[in-house]
């Protein structure tokens, strides 16, 4: 191997022992008494660095078939290698000595003809002499030569771009299946496709047709598939992929083609194609015999079962055999594998040892990469979840380790939080599951600020707050997709076989431990969270959730919220999130009323204490409906001082509830009124009656009904 040194095998003795033509074995030396010269060969060859391919080397000639011209041409290529290592390199005629032989022609007259810089010039000159003499030659030059200039995008304007890529057509046309087999002129057709309009496109496409699949199989074209699928349209996939069907077996075995037709099922096929590809993994029939189209579409083998029952054993036997060929060979981040493991694991019957063995195999990968890959599919997910809801307390805390150093991964995931919500669901050691998840989740606590950081980030992330608040919120709706929310039931029903503990004891233990670090971010970066509607999310659904918090944690958060309501009184993100925390619960639709949290809350009295001074500017605004909050909590301490300083804002509270200009008489901003001004002017009247554009019908002051909020108030005081 280049660059490597091997120790040389001392073979003089057995080389000069071999048989030799008459003419060429020489009478043997009289032993002299003059001493033998000293000959300073070394015990390591150093090779040179340069690949066999640059050098045009394809392997040494075997000594015993013979001396030639080969022999000899290989014996000078090493000793000038050696000569540009620095070793010293016996002449000619001392290694004629030592062999017992006489030296060839004049070496003995000039043993080195030629330096290593001559000896190289004219290999390059064969290679170039070489690539010449193969077929398209010329054509291959020139249409590298046009993709250096195409490549370059921003130093190529775009009238010269598309006289360079009608030059490099007029090339390749007809001649697209001889570019795509070697590994340079390649990517002058990946060139042409990303320049091409859909006529040469399709071109391209019809002139490969029928090479597709042995293009998925190249090292290099099976980029250009890709491509092609990429740019192309929908007659160019239905060219493509059919030429797949038949081979799925052997192709998702290929250590090329299985990448690119995984990435064809996962992101190009249709659904009735991605069908097609899935039945050839339950048996071979399904790859040689066609089938109704009616059918053809039907992936699911709980359906094929349905129709032929006979057919389950096979089928079941061919599966799990291909299954297992991937797991040993380590291919296991398909996308195909993992919907073939889900089809498997959903027909076989819970606690058989069909099933039992199936899981075995599943967590038997010594590195878990299995289960790694598993969790950021569809299926794959929804298998790891199975997997730990049916397992044992073993098994979950055996799954649970093979997750260990990804939570943060998954948790931001659209698939790979589902592992965790059914961790947190099913695992009865809440303080393993703490231990496990919490630490990478939410970061060290003995790093205060990065521990901030990583939980701010994650509440404000779409996918991120959901196993953060998941333990949090008791209207799972709000927060959860369509996806979860068709999970977890499942989940739910296995826990009642597999789990001992009740699950309403395992979510406040595990919200003990999640507690502490939640409320000391808001504590710290109120401001941060309260710039997204997320953020206000996380705020409320924490201060509610965290009923068994360590009370000087939680009043320190209160007060940091409280601390954000005076310079934002019309902001309405944060009125929604007051106006909740205020009332100290959540509303319950089937009771239709609040439901207080217990222990109380107790915000209204905090935030009482922040917005005082600015009462009758929150009570016309836009959150007039904090304060009538207040006023509704239970256990709000100042009712009687809200009420008696609303009085005295009696004409105020009247123009705000008839739609008058009672925010400008408060004191409006001026952002505050040139957006109602805007407001205003956007109003049309259709048929007499006065409709508001762009802005939703609502109680918030500046309607066409006045300020709803400011009514109740004036209801309240009176």
């Amino acid at each position: 191997m280049p660059g490597v040194k091997r120790k040389q095998t001392e073979t003089t003795k057995s080389i000069s022992k071999k048989p030799r033509t008459a003419a060429a074995v020489p009478k043997p030396l009289k032993p002299t008494k003059s001493k033998p010269v000293p000959v300073a060969e070394p015990n390591d060859i150093v090779e040179s660095d340069t690949t066999e391919n640059e050098e045009d080397f394809y392997g040494l000639s075997d000594s015993s078939q013979g001396a030639g011209e080969e022999s000899s041409g290989s014996a000078s290529d090493v000793d000038t290698e050696k000569e540009d290592a620095g070793v010293d390199v016996p002449s000619t005629s001392t290694k004629a000595k030592i062999n017992g032989t006489k030296p060839a022609g004049n070496a003995t007259q000039n043993p080195n003809p030629s330096s290593s810089k001559e000896s190289h010039a004219k290999q390059k000159v064969l290679a170039k002499e070489r690539k010449a003499a193969k077929p398209l030659a010329d054509e291959i030059q020139r249409s590298k030569k046009l993709w250096e200039k195409l490549r370059r995008k921003s130093h190529v304007a775009k009238e010269e771009r598309n006289k360079l890529v009608a030059e490099l057509f007029e090339i390749i046309t007809g001649r697209v299946k001889d570019f795509v087999f070697k590994h340079d002129s390649v990517r002058v057709i990946q060139c042409a496709l990303k320049y091409a309009n859909m006529e040469h496109r399709k071109m391209i496409a019809n002139e490969l047709k029928g090479e597709f699949r042995a293009l998925a199989e190249s090292r290099y074209a099976k980029f250009l598939i890709g491509k092609m699928l990429v740019e192309g349209d929908a007659e160019v996939r239905d060219l493509v992929i059919p030429e797949f069907y038949g081979h799925v077996r052997r192709l998702i075995n290929h250590p090329e083609a299985s990448w690119i037709l995984d990435d064809i099922y996962r992101g190009i096929a249709t659904a009735s194609q991605k069908a097609i590809l899935l039945r050839e993994w339950y048996g071979a029939e399904f790859a040689i015999f066609k089938v109704d189209e009616k059918v053809a579409h039907i992936a699911t083998l709980s359906e094929i079962f349905a129709q032929t029952p006979e057919k389950r054993k096979p089928i079941m036997q061919y599966l799990l055999q291909l299954i297992y060929q991937l797991i040993q060979k380590k291919l296991t981040g398909f996308t195909m594998l993992h919907d073939a493991v889900l089809q498997y694991l959903l027909n076989t019957k819970p606690g058989t040892e069909e099933a039992t063995e199936f899981l075995e195999l599943l967590k038997g990968d010594e590195e878990g990469d299995l289960l790694k890959n598993m969790a950021f599919t569809k299926s794959g997910s929804r298998v790891a979840c199975l997997a730990l809801a049916y397992g044992s307390a073993k098994d979950r805390k055996n799954i649970l380790r093979v997750y260990k150093d990804n939570v943060e991964t998954l948790a931001y995931d659209k698939y790979g939080h589902f592992v965790l919500l059914t961790a947190l669901d099913v695992i009865d050691d809440t303080v393993l599951t703490s231990k496990a998840i919490f630490p990478d989740l939410l970061g060290d606590a003995k790093a205060p600020e990065t521990q901030h950081e990583k939980i701010t980030a994650l509440a404000a992330h779409p996918i991120g707050r959901i196993p953060l608040l998941y333990l949090l919120t008791s209207n799972t709706k709000s927060l959860l997709p369509e996806p979860d929310l068709e999970l977890l039931p499942e989940i739910h029903a296995i826990r009642t076989t597999t789990s001992k503990k009740d699950p309403d004891t395992r979510r406040r233990e595990l919200v003990r431990h999640l507690a502490a670090p939640l409320l000391a971010t808001i504590t710290a970066a109120t401001p941060r969270l309260a710039e997204s509607p997320f953020g206000t999310h996380f705020i409320t659904e924490t201060l509610l959730g965290t009923t068994d918090a360590d009370p000087a944690a939680k009043d320190a958060a209160l007060h940091a919220v409280a601390a954000l309501a005076p310079e934002n009184w019309d902001s309405v993100p944060l009125g929604r999130m007051l106006k909740t925390l205020a009332l100290g619960g959540r509303f319950d639709v089937a009771a239709k009323k609040v439901v207080p949290v217990q222990p109380a809350l107790g915000f209204a009295d905090v935030l009482y204490g922040a917005i005082k001074d600015e009462l009758v500017r929150w009570a016309v605004s836009n959150s007039s409906f904090v304060v009538v909050n207040m006023l509704d909590a239970e256990g709000f301490t100042y009712g009687e001082e809200v009420k008696a300083a609303l009085k005295k804002a009696v004409k105020e509270l009247r123009e705000a509830a008839d739609g008058g200009r009672e925010r400008e008489a408060v004191g409006e901003g001026e952002g505050a009124k040139k957006r109602r001004q805007e407001e205003k002017a956007k109003k049309e009247v259709v048929d007499g009656k006065a409709k508001t554009k762009g802005k939703a019908k609502g109680k918030g002051a500046g309607n066409a009904n006045g300020n709803a909020g400011a009514k109740i108030l004036l209801e309240r005081i009176s």
